[in-house]
């Protein structure tokens, strides 16, 4: 699901330095569009298959040691992927499937964390406020690896990342808290309240899941189709971003970090604005809460899709492309305020599970679009590349389609607390 960034924390783009490194300060591998596909995807195999185990453990023991474990587990994989590339191909995509088990866990749990802190009618700004962490992230890491990988080589900027995560993840243990009742610096008068407010939505669901009424849920599925759609596009520009404005535009390493940065810029900035609007237009009850998510759902879809599938008729105009690339990544910020909050507004109790379900859906996306896009701009041209930009619009296209019908915002029967599984 897209936040998005997409909800997952690998800045994918880095491996694209391995293949250029100033001379004689690292490796330089020449691999084919083939093999950086592979490399790409192979994160989404191992991210695939712990987002379901994540979100059940979650209900069941807690967020915080959940994932807390797994970003510090990620951070020291990432320490690796030097010498796993050393190794060979096949070794540095084992890591990287083994840094997307680690961070499967991640997001399952980092809704949980929401429904207990968030007070209901500042659920979706302060998540995207959070949200949009995760693209300044990749914003200063395209900014700083650029300079890093020419500078110092490639290797570095794995190491100086790598140790600044595992020195942060040590402090997470002991300056994060389980839920209001367990933090011992808040006010009591703000513990109360934020418990009063946010209880409403229910406790967590522990051992028991009502499996057959999920399965049978419209809403639920037309939030997972829209994730998937969207995050092929999505997964698409953060992948092969890099690559385009390499290979088509023919930029160095140091030129294309540079310009692979603005469009995080516009999407942090769409995220934080996106999260304010949102919850404006309900408080002053200008929309419903249910048209609302499909309005910033069907913006945030089908204006990237147009704007990408622009950028291929700009021919080797690079400002166009990098403004093209922002506006798309501004625009599709919209959906964290869309359909990548449904689940909590339909099923909040059950949030952390049915999030792994359905991100496990949409990371299918992740594993299979950048491998379609490496194949069909494997010649590199302007064709090729056009030709993955309207796959991913038409596919854009049918998640709208799909959530417009049967997208709902209203709290399921079967989610309720008095409900039993």
């Amino acid at each position: 699901m897209t936040v998005w960034p997409p909800k997952s924390v690998e800045k994918v783009p880095a491996l694209s330095w391995m293949s250029s490194s100033p001379e004689g300060k690292a490796p330089v591998y020449n691999w084919t569009p083939e093999t950086c596909g592979l490399l790409l995807s192979s994160f989404s195999y191992g991210y695939l298959i712990t987002q379901i185990p994540g979100g059940y453990l979650t209900g069941i023991v807690g967020w915080k040691p959940v994932l807390g474990i797994g970003l510090l587990l990620s951070s020291v994989l990432g320490l690796l992927l030097p010498l796993a590339a050393e190794l060979g191909v096949v070794y540095l995509a084992l890591v990287q499937a083994l840094r997307g088990l680690s961070q499967g866990v991640i997001f399952p749990a980092y809704y949980t964390l929401w429904i207990k802190w968030a007070p209901p009618h500042e659920l979706t700004c302060l998540m995207n406020f959070a949200d949009a962490g995760t693209t300044l992230g990749a914003f200063f890491t395209l900014m700083a690896g650029g300079i890093t990988c020419q500078t110092l080589g490639w290797p570095a900027f794995f190491y100086i990342f790598g140790g600044v995560n595992c020195a942060w993840c040590l402090l997470w243990f002991f300056l994060v808290f389980e839920d209001p009742n367990s933090h011992p610096c808040i006010s009591t008068t703000e513990k109360e309240y934020i418990t009063s407010v946010s209880t409403q939505k229910g406790t967590c669901h522990g051992w028991s899941l009502p499996l057959l009424s999920m399965l049978k849920c419209g809403p639920l599925w037309a939030i997972a189709a829209a994730a998937f759609c969207c995050d092929w596009l999505f997964y698409t520009l953060l992948t092969l971003l890099p690559v385009y404005l390499n290979h088509i535009l023919h930029l160095d390493t140091r030129e294309s970090g540079f310009l692979s940065a603005p469009p995080y810029i516009g999407n942090w900035l769409g995220v934080i604005g996106t999260g304010f609007l949102g919850d404006f237009l309900v408080a002053k009850r200008l929309l419903q809460l249910g048209t609302m998510r499909k309005l910033f759902t069907a913006l945030g879809m089908l204006g990237p899709a147009t704007l990408v599938l622009a950028v291929s008729y700009a021919g080797c105009n690079s400002i166009a492309a990098v403004i093209l690339f922002t506006l798309s990544m501004t625009l599709i910020s919209m959906t964290s305020a869309g359909f990548s909050m449904n689940i909590l507004d339909v099923a909040p109790r059950y949030a952390s599970f049915l999030y792994g379900v359905t991100n496990t859906l949409s990371s299918l996306s992740g594993m299979v679009a950048p491998t379609v896009a490496g194949f069909l701009s494997s010649q590199d041209t302007l064709s090729g590349w056009r030709n993955v930009f309207f796959v991913s619009g038409a596919i854009n296209l049918c998640g709208v389609i799909i959530y417009l019908i049967a997208g709902r915002a209203n709290i399921q029967d079967w989610a309720r607390t008095d409900s039993t599984p």
